[in-house]
């Protein structure tokens, strides 16, 4: 066990913890797993968590209805987590707080980390953030709850186990964790295959109007403001479509882009085998991991899709 963040939880009466906006699996597992840790094991500290909104389906994990979803108080914390993080301007709510604090640690597994905390912790080789914050914690102090936010992060951000930066490592501590009674099987429908009526339909009409670019090798699917409201869908909904359109035989990489407001669209990509997405969503001003990764850009669909191909182009 790496006991930086034991040591630093030690004699303080405040602490602060945020992850990235847009929260994922991995980012809400982290965050919740090192506020139930505190909250189970030190039981005088003031902890708080700041993250945006996201879906239901990650709101089983304990702690999740005492998120701040605002920057609005004037607190100055001992200290500030940041997690899955790997920049500053990424952490949304807590960047206020992370500024102000009398010590900052930030926990992650993107290459890309810039290094903005007193002290960093950082696994580039790591399937998850949540990987790496099981070394930072003393297995015989958690429960049930904190197995099970952990879990979320490994398995979300591997992709079940399926993508490369899986180990054995991994795959050890993700065991290990069932050991706490995690349901393996309510997590991972929950999280990847479980989708509502509406959610089969906008996935069944985007695929159906997906498009193959490039010879085969990328394909394509978009969804507009007008679409979703005909269906009666939000972005929360768009979830697994482009891992859905990843599945395509033949292709390397699939594109999935939604319109988000008047020219802006969310950009979603996935590969398979070589192309380094993390790579072009950091040129678009975004960031992921090697096969799934992801950004916001402005212009038309048309523009967009072009200038994402021409760096797909690059790397093949």
């Amino acid at each position: 066990m790496n006991d930086i963040l034991i040591k630093n939880l030690e004699n303080v009466k405040s602490v602060g913890i945020a992850g990235h906006i847009h929260p994922d699996g991995d980012c809400i597992g982290s965050s919740l797993s090192i506020y139930n840790y505190i909250k189970l094991n030190y039981k005088d500290v003031d902890v708080d968590v700041y993250l945006e909104d996201y879906p239901d389906k990650f709101h089983f994990i304990k702690g999740s209805d005492e998120i701040t979803n605002n920057d609005k108080s004037d607190k100055v914390y001992d200290l500030f987590i940041a997690v899955d993080s790997s920049s500053l301007d990424r952490l949304g709510y807590g960047i206020k707080y992370f500024e102000s604090a009398k010590k900052t640690i930030c926990i992650d597994h993107h290459i890309s980390n810039e290094y903005y905390a007193d002290e960093v912790v950082l696994d580039a080789k790591a399937s998850s953030a949540c990987e790496v914050i099981f070394d930072l914690l003393d297995i015989d102090k958690i429960n049930k709850d904190i197995a099970e936010a952990l879990y979320l992060g490994m398995v979300t951000d591997s992709g079940v186990f399926k993508y490369e930066q899986t180990s054995r490592k991994t795959m050890e501590k993700a065991g290990r964790l069932l050991d706490f009674g995690v349901d393996t099987t309510a997590i991972i429908d929950g999280a990847f295959y479980e989708k509502t009526y509406r959610q089969n339909q906008i996935m069944g009409r985007i695929l159906l109007e997906s498009m193959l670019l490039m010879d085969g090798k990328c394909i394509l699917g978009y969804c507009t403001k007008k679409l979703m409201d005909f269906y009666n869908v939000g972005k929360e909904d768009m979830d697994g479509v482009v891992d859905q359109l990843r599945l395509t035989k033949g292709t390397e990489c699939a594109i999935f882009l939604y319109e988000t407001g008047d020219l802006e669209f969310k950009v979603s990509l996935r590969s398979k085998r070589y192309v380094d997405v993390s790579k072009i969503a950091v040129h678009f001003g975004g960031g992921g991991h090697i096969r799934a990764a992801g950004f916001t850009m402005n212009g038309t669909m048309h523009d967009i899709v072009n200038n994402i191909t021409e760096q797909i182009e690059l790397q093949i």
